[in-house]
């Protein structure tokens, strides 16, 4: 079981690099945007919604979670990569409910 865990814990990091990568594709052409909107999504993801958030919240994390995702989807939809945007999407629904499961989370609850 512990197999199952790591790897949806793995698919959880991918989903969240992808939905940066979203908001990063969204920006272009301008660097100067996909690097705004890309470390905005970053700064969310680590004071809102990482497991060890400074100001993580029962209600605040999920918030910025579907923020970050839904936005991160809607880049590269509006980018031109409707698939993607799909793919990205429902693998983050998929991926973050089974890490909701005790035997996922409680990795993390190992880690410290």
């Amino acid at each position: 079981m512990k197999v199952f865990g790591w790897t949806v814990l793995a698919l959880v990091f991918v989903s969240e690099l992808l939905a940066i990568g979203g908001l990063f594709v969204w920006g272009l052409p301008s660097l100067l945007w996909s690097f705004l909107l890309g470390a905005a999504g970053l700064l969310a993801w680590n004071f809102f919604a990482s497991p060890k958030a400074r100001f993580g919240h029962p209600v605040g994390r999920p918030v910025v979670k579907v923020l970050v995702f839904g936005l991160g989807s809607y880049g590269y939809w509006v980018a031109g990569y409707p698939t993607l945007a799909v793919v990205v999407l429902v693998l983050s629904v998929v991926v973050n409910a089974l890490a909701l499961l005790p035997s996922v989370s409680g990795l993390v609850d190992e880690l410290g």
